[in-house]
């Protein structure tokens, strides 16, 4: 790593000499873990939202290709830094490579305190509502234990096994936990491609009218189809998870990008297709007014049996999704505390797994709790705003590296630049004056949130300053 001015180094990681990430994972790996990071529970679930803000079927799904285009451009973009920069931390390089230390930081501290360890809260219970609808025991009704007025219900405590046992897997491998989110990943697509070849091949069960007239001042729906597309990049999120695995790739400068575009291509696809199906079974206005679209689909087009399946493949998909998570969100904690401006147990990598395994811990322990209190849907409220900032400042990063290192090796560059990086970077900035706009209050607090991650960069910057005691 280098310091914010000088030659880029490549190595997988700063600090002392000692064990490093293994380099196991390739293109294919990289395919997966982005879709398995994209798809969890969000499309099954927020496809009503969409049709409800535009209720015409050309319009839902122009909205789904339009947040697709969107991410397929901050796709096109990452996958040129995270080639020039092959280590783990995804956007925490981005940004301290371009901006300097501190905003990497901060980016770091809320990847900590909410952005991801909320994540693996709330996919992690998500698993559990839908296990429980299949075994009772894991249901959100059911009372494992309670003191007072909290109490841990059965969704929580699949949760709270989920996490654990995903976590060990992590700890021992990243071809182990990698190969556990393959074969999840592999088991959901076989599901969605079940629904949407049955759903496509069956009658329709609902009158689709594709030449519904539109409004005829189309301003009027430049405020709707922000909202639609919010649900549609809010549902493709995770979209970037393999830059945070560059430093576990064989091949980063090249299976990165590969990866990367693969996987999104393959989730904006099948976005696409489901919601076709969607409106194929149900049409825009029962479409508009369920919560499990999915389910709702299959039970229209195939009967209960299959709705009861779709539930246990939702069950499937949020698993895979949590897999994909722990695993690449838990890199960028390891970089910043080398870097010194974190906990510095955390820089170890384990001499014989060759995993970060205390950043494993620690991000899933928080998450734990997070889980425990359902204090994490607050708090992901509060730090949206934030989080969607911090994707503007790092598709601004490429053009600042642009400028300041032209000369820089860059195996990877992105194509259509810079119409295609700007599209991103402006779509971005968009949904953040939307954020700030809807949610002032939230989009404030966040800010808040992440403010006070000065204070504990700056200790750490000190403590790391301070030589060590002599024997």
């Amino acid at each position: 790593m280098e310091d914010h001015a000088g030659s880029l180094d490549h190595s997988d990681t700063s600090g002392p000499p000692g064990p490093t990430l293994a380099r196991a994972l390739g293109a294919w790996d990289g395919a997966s873990l982005t879709i398995g990071a994209v798809i969890g529970t969000g499309i099954f679930l927020t496809a009503g939202d969409v049709a409800r803000a535009l209720p015409h079927p050309a319009l839902v799904l122009t909205a789904w290709l339009v947040g697709g285009l969107l991410v397929l451009a901050g796709a096109l973009s990452y996958a040129e830094m995270g080639a020039m920069f092959p280590r783990a931390g995804g956007l925490y390089h981005f940004l301290r490579e371009a901006w300097g230390p501190l905003p990497g930081f901060l980016y770091g501290w809320t990847c900590l305190l909410v952005i991801m360890t909320g994540g693996i809260a709330a996919i992690a219970v998500g698993f559990g509502e839908y296990l429980g609808a299949l075994v009772p025991v894991f249901s959100s009704q059911a009372t494992w234990f309670a003191v007072g007025a909290w109490r841990v219900s059965g969704a929580q405590g699949a949760a709270l096994i989920a996490i654990a046992g995903l976590t060990a897997a992590n700890h021992f491998g990243v071809r182990e936990g990698a190969g556990i989110q393959n074969l999840f990943t592999l088991a959901k697509l076989a599901a969605i491609g079940a629904l949407v070849v049955g759903g496509l091949v069956v009658a329709p069960a609902a009158h689709v009218s594709w030449s519904a007239p539109l409004p005829a001042n189309p301003w009027s729906l430049a405020a709707p189809f922000g909202v639609a597309l919010i649900a549609t990049l809010w549902t493709y999120d995770g979209w970037y998870a393999v830059t945070f695995s560059a430093g576990e790739m064989r091949s980063p400068q090249h299976d990165l990008p590969r990866g990367l575009l693969l996987g999104v291509v393959v989730v904006v696809l099948a976005y696409a297709l489901l919601n076709l199906v969607y409106l194929r079974a149900l049409g825009v206005a029962t479409l508009s007014g369920t919560t499990r679209a999915a389910e709702g689909a299959a039970r229209a087009l195939f009967g209960d049996g299959a709705a009861r399946a779709m539930t246990a493949a939702v069950a499937v998909s949020a698993f895979g999704c949590l897999a994909a998570t722990i695993l690449y969100s838990s890199r960028v904690y390891q970089p910043m505390a080398a870097d010194g401006v974190f906990f510095p147990s955390v820089a170890r990598i384990h001499p014989h797994w060759r995993t970060p395994a205390a950043a494993l811990w620690l991000q899933s322990g928080w998450a734990a709790v997070l889980a425990l209190t359902g204090s994490y849907t607050q708090l992901f409220t509060y730090v949206t705003f934030g989080g969607v900032l911090f994707h503007v400042a790092a598709g601004l990063a490429l053009f600042r590296l642009r400028a300041t290192r032209p000369d820089a090796p860059r195996p990877y560059r992105a194509w259509g630049w810079p119409w295609v990086p700007s599209l991103f970077v402006m779509g971005m900035a968009l949904l953040t004056l939307n954020t700030l706009q809807s949610a002032p209050r939230e989009s404030l607090l966040g800010l808040l949130a992440i403010a006070a991650g000065g204070p504990a960069y700056a200790a750490w910057r000190r403590s790391a300053r301070v030589p060590a005691p002599k024997s």
